[in-house]
């Protein structure tokens, strides 16, 4: 049922069945590298090209996935995902792949909430026994897409990113063990008139603001009803804006609760610039990271607040700004 304006709220309490984390060999490197599922040591991971690698990234996490959820892929009655690349073709072909009933999305990196949050209204409304729900992302892709050719060898200030060479999926039930998705909080698209592709945390805060403002207000919470509140993929410069935004709008979540998917998947290196990012950073960390503390029994309650910034090479190229949403997902343990 729809709580407020913007959120949704899960009478049935969807279960978060399984989710699964698939890397690349940079991850391998990074502080999280032990929850993943799998790691590759080759960013081409036996492909002909990178476009053609993220796909495998992608199909290995919904298999992963399943195979965790202890299901098989005719149990599946819809697969929702999205990526970054041209027509959403990682999605497309892994949905070919996995010959399921499926729903391309696009929200660029806000899409692994996009794709959760449907998953689960989908399972509550009782559309579907289980929904899958994935994302992925490769660095070699996305740099060829949106930036210059990696051979080019360009310099890049301190606010630009790294994107992620990884895929996350998870399994969403309507009965099996594991945390339970309560809520979810769609968001508004925000324009704050920036236009520089390399500081996207700058521009997508305000977006995560938005969102976050409308769950606490639509569900009436106080700020600190969840042990961890999750921002993906805002970086450094992203996370330090929102930390001084938050509390000017009174919203005053403990700042050790507050964490970013971009900030922790690599740590403090410094060849990453401001962060992770790319749709493989918040659905890699989620699905694998937060979920395993999570059945750990370290959290409770989570809020996931994945971004997006919703250019594309085009708008970039005519001079248009940028476009930003957010997505919340509100994930508590059985």
């Amino acid at each position: 049922m729809r709580q407020g304006y913007q959120t949704w709220v899960f009478p049935s309490k969807p279960v978060l069945v399984s989710s699964a984390a698939i890397g690349g060999p940079f991850e391998a490197k990074g502080p999280l590298a032990e929850d993943f599922d799998t790691l590759h040591g080759d960013l081409m991971i036996g492909q002909e090209s990178w476009e053609k690698a993220e796909k495998v990234l992608l199909e290995e996490a919904c298999d992963k996935a399943i195979a965790k959820a202890g299901l098989r892929r005719e149990q599946i009655h819809v697969y929702l995902a999205g990526d970054l690349m041209n027509q959403t073709i990682t999605a497309s072909f892994s949905a070919r792949t996995l010959a399921v009933p499926f729903l391309g999305l696009f929200g660029a990196c806000s899409t692994a909430m996009e794709s959760l949050a449907l998953a689960s209204l989908l399972v509550d409304s009782q559309m579907a026994d289980y929904a899958l729900a994935g994302t992925g992302s490769h660095n070699g892709a996305a740099e060829k897409q949106y930036r210059y050719p990696t051979e080019y060898g360009s310099q890049k200030p301190p606010t630009a990113q790294w994107t992620v060479t990884g895929a996350g999926a998870a399994v969403v039930g309507r009965e099996g063990k594991g945390p339970v998705i309560t809520s979810a909080t769609i968001g508004r698209v925000v324009d704050m008139g920036l236009t520089d592709p390399f500081n996207m945390g700058a521009a997508m805060a305000p977006a995560a603001l938005a969102t976050i403002e409308a769950h606490f207000r639509d569900r009436n919470l106080p700020p600190d009803h969840y042990d961890l509140v999750v921002t993906g993929d805002l970086g450094k410069v992203g996370h330090a804006i929102l930390s001084e935004l938050l509390p000017k709008h009174q919203i005053d979540i403990p700042l050790h609760r507050y964490v970013d998917c971009g900030k922790l998947i690599y740590g403090d290196n410094p060849t990453v610039w401001s962060g992770g990012s790319g749709c493989g950073c918040v659905a890699t960390v989620t699905y694998g990271h937060l979920m395993r503390q999570m059945r750990a029994g370290k959290w409770n309650r989570m809020l996931v607040i994945a971004t997006g910034a919703l250019l594309s090479p085009i708008s970039y190229q005519q001079g248009e700004s940028i476009p930003c949403i957010a997505h919340a997902v509100s994930i508590e343990a059985e």
